[in-house]
């Protein structure tokens, strides 16, 4: 359902700010079957022999795959309230565990971890019982000084003989006064090599809810490449790589034979624009960057002609010229939204959305002077978290609705846009983040992928969005999410967070495969840091032969295309 404009200065915003590191990325337009690709966009149809478009419809798990407790340690006296529990190593029972197992860890790294809650505790109601997921993340250092769960210091840590135990502390602040969360983790068994598994619990103090605890088991990831890969496979090789001092860069797009990186602010550093001459894909050369006092929350990058258009989490739709591609020029701030998390280019149409609001349709004849046609909103009542991203392949608008699920629109005609179906997968938190669309065997297969961990590839039959079938899936491991991805012929290059970038053979998209892989993450990198965002954020594929990716903490790398 569209939602039409009303006079000038009669309609007002909701203006709802998503937290700065949640689901930052970018999307691409495509095009259907017989048609031209048009700049960095979509391919049309790859369906070609093995494929002849039948497949079985698959039940969909979710994204966490509940397979039962992780291990057979336990938290001791659940029922005791006292604060220092939480944070203290005998307050586990871990005679079933292996300190044989648990000596042969280095007492460093980066682990991800999934936890599986089983027991709440509340001093002012009955302990109620019930199996959800969860996620956490901590690093180690061999000389302590490094030592974090999330951006927050440790507040115990032992990880020699045999005994691998840590343990942080979070305080949030709100209006009614400070949430302090203590979680503590206990290692009990190495089933495989870079994994523990073990049993946890977390303490929180809250001014509205009061005193809990919550208890179960866990298993944690080291983010050291996947066991049995080297750097790279299949062929794809790095090319060129270039950092840059503004923020945690989370998005690129390519025009003019210069790369525009975006970044949000990671304290100490402001987020903005920085603009690379990559006339040498070898030596990618950063030339200028750009900061907007009180504007640092820069998010999604889009270019058009003279126009570089940046998504602002702070302050909307900016538009920038790049007539002089190296030194880009501030025009204006587009009428609209107050905070665009992404945008793309379709055609003379410019998609930005705005979390929690619409998806906001411009006329971009005049690439530097964008006019607001239209609202999109995929149901009457709005979103919940979306739209976060969107595809346009056709006349139909693919959005990624956050926790609203993933919705099709017609957008043939502006004046009467059409919801034309959903699909929205199981699990008691759903993030649909971002998708690619192309034509196989004359079905039209998207490729969708949330955020957070346990994300993967969906491949869903949206030939006809009022029945949408998974007809495949594609995992990588338990705790790493997917960022963003891109369709190319029957190559998929998908921007895996802490598994780098990986290329999918789509050939037959009921069976993807993966055919090449380059791990950009390391735990040495400078300014790395814990956490599921962290990793390979964005990638673009312009058509000269290189694959642009953006990553946390190395900044933009150069690969050849496959």
């Amino acid at each position: 359902m569209q939602t039409p404009l009303s006079p000038p200065g009669s309609w007002r915003f909701l203006c709802v700010l998503l937290p700065l590191l949640i689901a930052c990325g970018d999307s691409d337009a495509g095009t259907p079957d017989g048609g031209a690709p048009p700049e960095d966009a979509g391919t049309p149809d790859s369906g070609s022999p093995p494929w002849d478009g039948t497949h079985t419809v698959l039940e969909d798990l979710g994204d966490w795959i509940d397979t039962g407790r992780y291990d057979t340690c336990q938290f001791l006296d659940a029922d005791n309230l006292d604060p220092q529990l939480c944070q203290s190593l005998s307050s586990f029972d871990l005679s079933s565990c292996s300190t044989e197992q648990l000596s042969g860890l280095e007492g460093k790294g980066i682990y991800q971890l999934n936890t599986r809650s089983e027991l709440r505790v509340r001093p002012d109601r009955p302990n109620s019982t019930g199996i959800s997921n969860g996620s956490n993340a901590f690093m180690l250092s061999q000389d302590g000084s490094r030592d974090a769960m999330g951006n927050a210091p440790l507040v115990a840590r032992v990880t020699e003989g045999g005994t691998f135990f840590v343990a942080g502390r979070r305080t949030l602040t709100t209006p009614y006064g400070n949430i302090i969360t203590t979680t503590a983790f206990a290692g009990c068994h190495v089933p495989t090599p870079g994994v523990i598994t073990g049993c946890y619990v977390t303490c929180t103090d809250s001014p509205v809810t009061g005193y809990s605890k919550t208890l179960g088991t866990f298993e944690a990831y080291r983010m050291t490449w996947a066991p049995g890969e080297g750097e790279s496979s299949g062929g794809i090789a790095r090319v060129g790589e270039a950092s840059t001092p503004i923020g945690m860069p989370v998005d690129v797009y390519v025009a003019k034979e210069h790369a525009y990186v975006v970044s949000l602010t990671r304290a100490p550093l402001l987020g903005g624009l920085s603009v690379f001459d990559v006339r040498e894909r070898t030596n990618p050369t950063l030339v200028k960057t750009i900061n907007i006092p009180g504007d640092h929350a820069w998010n999604g990058v889009w270019a058009k002609g003279d126009a570089l258009y940046i998504a602002s989490d702070s302050s909307g739709l900016v538009v920038f010229d790049i007539s002089d591609p190296a030194n880009p020029v501030f025009v204006r701030r587009a009428e609209g939204p107050s905070h665009v998390h992404t945008v793309l280019v379709d055609g003379d149409r410019l998609y930005a959305n705005s979390a929690g609001v619409a998806t906001y349709v411009y006329d971009i004849t005049t690439p530097l002077a964008p006019a607001l046609r239209q609202l999109v909103t995929p149901t009457p009542g709005g979103f919940s978290g979306g739209p976060h991203d969107v595809f346009v392949y056709g006349s139909r608008l693919y959005v990624s609705n956050a926790d609203s699920g993933y919705s099709i629109m017609d957008v043939t005609d502006l004046d009467n846009v059409q919801h034309l179906g959903d699909y929205m997968p199981p699990g008691s938190f759903v993030y649909a983040h971002h998708s690619a669309v192309g034509t196989f065997a004359g079905r039209t297969i998207a490729f969708e992928g949330g955020e957070g961990p346990g994300t993967h590839v969906r491949v869903l039959d949206v030939t006809d969005p009022t029945n949408i079938p998974l007809i495949g899936t594609f995992r990588m491991r338990a705790p790493t999410s997917i960022h963003n991805m891109l369709l190319r012929g029957d190559r998929l290059y998908v921007a895996w967070y802490q598994e780098g970038l990986r290329v999918l053979d789509v050939s037959n998209p009921t069976q993807p495969r993966q055919v090449a892989h380059f791990n950009t993450y390391g735990e040495a990198d400078p300014g790395r840091r814990a956490g599921s965002l962290e990793g390979a954020f964005g990638v673009r594929i312009p058509g000269d032969g290189y694959v642009y990716v953006v990553e946390s903490a190395r900044g933009l790398i150069i690969f050849n295309e496959l």
